[in-house]
């Protein structure tokens, strides 16, 4: 049972990333990409700012700490003149306590400089990077459009596109269509003429009834011939015109002429 769950997950994996496959746009990818790299150079920059933030904010606590710091020491200077030489040693040890709460300030100082000056220059080796991609993204873009369309032109004329192909199978399915109509009507013509089929109208005719009516019209042409030349000679060659045994109509009233067969 195990093997054909694993066998079904393949076969949803492998479908499913063969339409993802063709559903997927180069340009769309590459365009995605970009956005997230510009949003971490965003996420980069506001980084410094924050420490650029907090390196200032330590700077003006330095400021206040020795500002307090010369005035605990004048204050002591003055006490000591004054002869309250307690208030001048508490002037001092105050500036004592202030000057160590400088030391470690300048030490946090100092690091949020270093970090402040190493994301600076990531983010400007990122904007450098990200700028880049920006170029080879629209390069890689500009080259694929014209890919898509040229194969698209090659695949209109060769035929092997889509549309192309409906349109070529319709005109195949058109001229299959045209020549089994024409077989047909061939075939119904040669049973209507060989007596196969009867042909309800009564025109449809067979070999020998065709043949007949051919040789008698050619007969009734030859006689109609023989007597236009009979009247054109006159009497005296009116005997001579006549073929085949008939009586001259000059000679003889004209009687209807009637249909024979030469075999």
């Amino acid at each position: 049972m195990s093997g054909v769950m694993k066998r079904m997950g393949m076969i949803f994996r492998a479908k499913a990333n063969k339409a993802l496959d063709r559903a997927e746009d180069p340009r769309e990818t590459l365009d995605y990409s970009y956005q997230k790299q510009l949003e971490l150079l965003q996420k980069v920059r506001r980084g410094v700012a924050d420490v650029a933030t907090s390196r200032k904010r330590l700077e003006l606590q330095l400021n206040q700490l020795q500002n307090q710091s010369a005035k605990l020491e004048e204050q002591g200077r003055k006490a000591l003149a004054l002869g309250r030489e307690d208030l001048a040693r508490e002037a001092l040890s105050r500036r004592a306590a202030l000057q160590q709460q400088a030391a470690d300030l300048e030490v946090q100082h100092q690091t949020l400089q270093g970090e402040e000056e190493k994301l600076t220059l990531a983010a400007q080796r990122l904007q450098a990077k990200v700028d880049a991609f920006r170029t080879r993204k629209e390069t890689i873009k500009a080259t694929y459009t014209a890919a898509q369309a040229q194969t698209r032109i090659g695949e209109a004329f060769s035929g092997i596109s889509e549309e192309m192909g409906d349109v070529g199978m319709a005109i195949q399915r058109a001229e299959d269509k045209t020549a089994q109509m024409q077989a047909r009507a061939g075939a119904i013509d040669e049973l209507l003429a060989s007596g196969a089929l009867d042909d309800p109208t009564g025109m449809a005719k067979d070999d020998i009834t065709a043949e007949l009516e051919r040789i008698s019209g050619g007969a009734d042409v030859e006689i109609e011939l023989q007597r236009m030349k009979a009247e054109l000679a006159g009497g005296s060659g009116g005997q001579q015109a006549i073929e085949g045994g008939r009586p001259n109509p000059a000679e003889q009233p004209r009687t209807e002429t009637t249909k024979f067969d030469k075999r």
